[in-house]
């Protein structure tokens, strides 16, 4: 094929061109934009760059390298549409000029060739990776290095590409080669050939498992390498390989650990930080506590060391700024947030899904990237869950000695300490406390912002077992301190006392009754004090007052303190505003908690919410009709704006009649029942349910269009969906009475699969055992035949949960439907006996109706077999059956 030459003319402009898109200025930049989308319609344009970044040696490195990199972004953008002669010229050029004397052009280069392979291109382009394999033997080492670099890219995006049998599994080959070079003279290729082979751990891809041990040696006989690039990528292996082959390792795990522990004090902290990562994954092993206790009393001191803020942590985090609340944020360290949407279980409450275990330890937003402080702390954390009281007599010493020491930067690291073993120690912390809280109060008010915010998080941590003291001794003096450091002069200090008096708030609920009115008058002044971003903060710390205090926040000196900054608030941000979010939220729980007590503010508030998701419904429907015309709307608005209708609905009940008689919001929940997003169906059938208990009368026209959709969303798929749609067909089941006729068989059978699902999760069991009952006790002819494929499962699920009124409806459709089809119970009535024993207190009539059913089944089977029957049951159940029901 004749060589493709450039035109003079041609490369003339692309290098004004490239010289001018490394102006500062926005306008040539818009320039450069605009002329770039021009010339991607001539075919050859793509040649221009390539021979730029290979050929034209007399530009310099950075412009060459730039050239290369708008050619990326056109491989990225439009590969498919290239000429072939284009594509072959590229690839050609590319594999020519892999060993490029500038390591700049060479990693260009890389970076140019994963691009293509990206694209599916490694079935088209067959000599690529024997080039490259061939290139790695090369005598020159920029030909080598060149190559192995593009190696390197390939395997980190295309790892799974390399490993299907459409590509002729060349990981066979790979793996072996790399292996090769892990002995190689150049410390950069010895890290290159590592970095390799680390894509291939995570997956166990059987080309590497075969090596294993070969694999392992080799990383043995790097462990002390030189070369920090090195060091890291063999620590980085061994995280990865405790993870999914320990069993490799187990021969020569005493060494690792000491090995590791050594790593993790690496001068260099980017290997501190990989290697401290091993703690956190061994800490996940089975075997961890075994091959850990020779050796905890050699890291426990180590990862306390890493504790400490380095000095450049302290400079980033302007550690010695103490009073900064008067200058405002930047937007930039706002993180977005994310709204949990309403779940109904029957004691209202989201089961608590745990964080990970570095929610604590990611906390300083300026400085989000994961460092060895953290690591260390979360790896303590860990292993302290592990060891529990066992790595006390290491620490306590350690504390002693830190807790109280003269450097602040010391001081601060004890406090961080004593905050990361709470959970794993706790009960050997039990008798230290007495003298600790007060200390660690008395910290909240030291002259570092920095230990008084660690102070906050440390003792939010502990909120458990103060809350369970005297109040005078330990809750009283943490709250007034607490909330003096919620109005601290520095922004860190705000933020982290405010998380942890919300973290208080949670353990104390109506404990903190007495203390309400000096709560929120601070609570209320952080308001006028606070800049952006703890705002947003504080909204939550308000939600979790309501939600902790409920029904006593309501009186008249509270409403009248806390509702008119939130109403101000709520006037200032328009519709678009995304601070409406955890403002709404928050209002969500004040208007559930004070009841009859936000009659006076709920107009505003409901109008606003039902436009919001008639707004969200109008952008929606513009985007899918014109695409091109509108953007998609951000649905949260419309998520958030459901949710509080639904604590609208849940604490104004009956109340809220006349606003949904005048709204059409029961259309609008309509079409959000049936949005293609889970978290918009979630709250439409939350609020379906709690509008269905609020006034039925306006719901009840609408039940034939409603049920249909509530069937559907029986998949067990979508946990929070399938939960809310259970809920909400068992208070429209009490609701419509034998008028549920025709209903039943749209959703029985979904029901009846879910209960009888392996893994259904805990509240999604008790929601459907409450439906099924429900519907029993208004259909009790529809549902009995179907008793015995449900009994048993029915019985096991509610016998945990506590008396209250969905357990009483459901309990009084199980023996309705005993009653109707007695047969269906019979195999299963030791379950049944001790579903009944699980009342501690059933009304006088359902009392009854258990004596029944429990004496007619005695009576039936006789005397002697009735005896036989109640050998079998556990010790508890006799007696509370024959002190109870004289069976």
């Amino acid at each position: 094929m004749a060589m493709w030459n450039p035109e003079e003319n041609g490369l003339r402009q692309i290098l004004q061109l490239l010289k001018e898109s490394q102006s500062p200025d926005t306008e040539t930049q818009r320039a450069v934009q605009q002329k770039l989308s021009e010339l991607n319609n001539y075919p050859d344009f793509n040649n221009y760059l390539i021979f730029v970044l290979t050929k034209l040696k007399s530009e310099d490195d950075p412009t060459r390298s730039l050239s290369g990199l708008i050619l990326k972004n056109n491989v990225r953008a439009h590969f498919e549409r290239f000429p072939p002669e284009v594509t072959n010229f590229i690839k050609q050029e590319c594999l020519n000029s892999i060993g490029d004397p500038s390591p700049l052009i060479r990693a260009t280069i890389g970076i140019i060739i994963t691009n293509i392979i990206s694209k599916g291109e490694l079935h088209n382009w067959p000599e690529v990776l024997p080039h490259l394999c061939a290139c790695l033997d090369s005598e020159d080492y920029n030909t080598c290095e060149g190559a192995f670099g593009a190696l390197q890219k390939i395997c980190e995006d295309n790892a799974e590409t390399l490993d299907s049998d459409m590509a002729e599994r060349p990981l066979n080959v790979l793996i072996p080669k790399f292996l090769n070079f892990f002995r190689h003279q150049s410390p950069k290729i010895r890290s290159h050939a590592i970095a390799c082979v680390n894509q291939f751990i995570i997956s166990r891809t059987q080309a590497l498992m075969i090596h294993i041990d070969t694999f392992i040696q080799n990383l043995f006989f790097l462990a002390e390498d030189k070369d920090t690039e090195v060091r890291k990528n063999v620590c980085r292996a061994l995280v990865m390989l405790v993870e999914v082959r320990i069993d490799r390792l187990m021969p020569h795990i005493d060494q690792i650990i000491q090995y590791m522990m050594e790593r993790t004090q690496d001068p260099d902290d980017t290997v501190a930080l990989e290697s401290c990562e091993f703690w956190l994954s061994l800490a996940e092993q089975k075997v961890c506590k075994e091959v850990l206790s020779a050796h905890i009393d050699r890291l426990v001191p180590i990862l306390v060391k890493g504790m400490r803020y380095s000095e450049i942590d302290i400079i980033l985090l302007k550690g010695d700024v103490e009073e900064d609340e008067m200058i405002p944020d930047k937007e930039s360290d706002i993180k977005p947030r994310f709204h949990k949407s309403r779940t109904h279980s029957n004691q209202k409450h989201d089961d608590g899904e745990e964080g990970d275990a570095d929610e604590g330890y990611d906390d300083d937003d300026s400085l989000s990237d994961w460092n060895l402080r953290k690591c260390s702390a979360a790896a303590l954390d860990v292993l302290a869950n592990v060891f529990h009281e066992e790595i006390l007599p290491v620490l306590l010493p350690i504390l002693k000695e830190t807790l109280f020491h003269i450097d602040w930067e010391v001081k601060e690291s004890g406090i961080l300490v004593l905050g990361a073993i709470a959970e794993g120690c706790m009960s050997g912390m039990i008798p230290h406390l007495p003298e600790l809280i007060p200390y660690l109060i008395s910290c909240l008010s030291d002259k570092k912002a920095l230990v008084r915010s660690i102070t906050c998080w440390t003792l939010s941590r502990y909120a458990h077992w103060v809350v369970g003291q005297p109040h005078d001794n330990f809750l009283k003096p943490l709250m007034t301190e607490l909330l003096k450091r919620v109005l601290d002069a520095n922004k860190r200090v705000q933020e982290a006392a405010c998380s942890a008096f919300a973290t208080l708030e949670e353990e104390a609920c109506t404990e903190l009754v007495p203390y309400l009115g000096f709560i929120l008058e601070t609570l209320v002044f952080a308001f006028g004090k606070y800049q952006h971003k703890n705002l947003l903060i504080l909204y939550d710390a308000i939600g979790t007052l309501a939600d902790s205090v409920g029904h006593h926040l309501n009186k008249p000196e509270y409403v009248n303190l806390l509702m008119p900054p939130l109403i101000q608030k709520w006037n200032m941000l328009k519709d678009e505003d995304k601070d409406l979010f955890p403002l709404l939220e928050c209002l969500s729980s004040v208007a559930t908690a004070l009841q009859s007590g936000f009659l006076p503010y709920c107009e505003p508030v409901y109008q606003r919410c039902v436009c919001l998701v008639e707004q969200t419904l109008t952008q929606n429907y513009a985007n899918l009709s014109q695409p091109d015309q509108y953007d998609p709307p951000d649905k949260d608005f419309m998520i958030v704006a459901l949710d509080l209708l639904s604590g609208l609905a849940e604490g104004l009940e009956g109340h809220i009649e006349g606003l949904v008689a005048n709204s059409a919001i029961l259309k609008l929940l309509f079409q959000c029942m049936q949005d293609p997003m889970p978290e918009v169906r979630q709250s439409s059938f939350a609020l379906l349910g709690d509008l269905t208990k609020a006034c039925f009368q306006h719901v009840r026209p609408c039940i034939s269009d409603f049920m249909p959709i509530l069937g559907a969303n029986l998949n067990p798929e979508f946990i929070s969906v399938c939960n809310n749609a259970t809920w909400a067909i068992g208070e429209i089941s009490i609701k419509m009475g034998a008028d549920m006729q025709p209903f039943v068989g749209m959703v029985l059978t979904q029901l009846i699969d879910i209960i009888n699902r392996s893994n259904t999760p805990k509240t999604l069991l008790e929601n459907t055992a409450i439906t099924i009952g429900r519907l029993g006790l208004v259909c009790p002819q529809d549902v009995a035949p179907l008793l015995q494929q449900f009994i048993r499962q029915w019985c096991t699920s509610l016998r945990n949960i506590r008396d209250n009124e969905e357990k009483d409806s459901a309990f009084r459709g199980v023996c309705l439907m005993i009653g109707a089809n007695p047969s269906g119970v019979v195999q299963d009535f030791i379950f049944f006996c001790d579903a009944v024993a699980s009342w501690m207190h059933p009304k006088q009539d359902l009392k009854e109706m258990f004596y029944k059913i429990l004496h007619g089944f005695k009576t039936q089977v006789g005397e002697e077999n009735w005896s036989k029957f109640s050998d079998q049951f556990p010790q508890p159940l006799r007696e509370r059956l024959t002190v109870n029901y004289g069976v």
